[in-house]
């Protein structure tokens, strides 16, 4: 059995990408996928299920009979998806790169290079322009 964790931010190509990724590299027998959206900022209480591009990974996903669970956490992104990886003991963590310059990393900071970082973890990082 193989358990990944998708994280999931608001871009629905990425969501594609992710899922259509793990489905392409990953035997479906056995496979679970937990979708974890982490939210930075949450004035109006929104949850996980209700973010479009969490419901189109979802979709995709379980059409190809993969078991999916749906998790919502707050907080700072790259700390977030290695906690959870950890609490749910994934086997790996699939993400979406973003195209950033070396020096808006730098500025904006990057969940990608932070989860790479502070995990043991294998981690799948998928282009963010591979969805179909």
């Amino acid at each position: 059995m193989t358990h990944v964790l998708l994280s999931i931010d608001e871009d629905e190509s990425r969501a594609r990408a992710q899922a259509n990724t793990v489905l392409n590299l990953l035997d479906t027998d056995g496979l679970t996928v937990d979708l974890l959206h982490v939210f930075e900022n949450n004035p109006e209480g929104a949850t996980a299920q209700q973010m479009g591009s969490v419901r189109r990974a979802r979709e995709i996903l379980e059409e190809a009979g993969v078991d999916v669970t749906i998790q919502g956490e707050g907080g700072d992104p790259g700390h977030e998806i290695v906690e959870h990886a950890e609490d749910i003991d994934a086997d790996a963590i699939c993400i979406a790169g973003r195209k950033r310059s070396p020096a808006g990393k730098v500025v904006f900071g990057s969940v990608t290079q932070d989860v790479i970082l502070n995990t043991e973890r294998s981690v799948l990082v998928c282009s963010p322009d591979g969805a179909t």
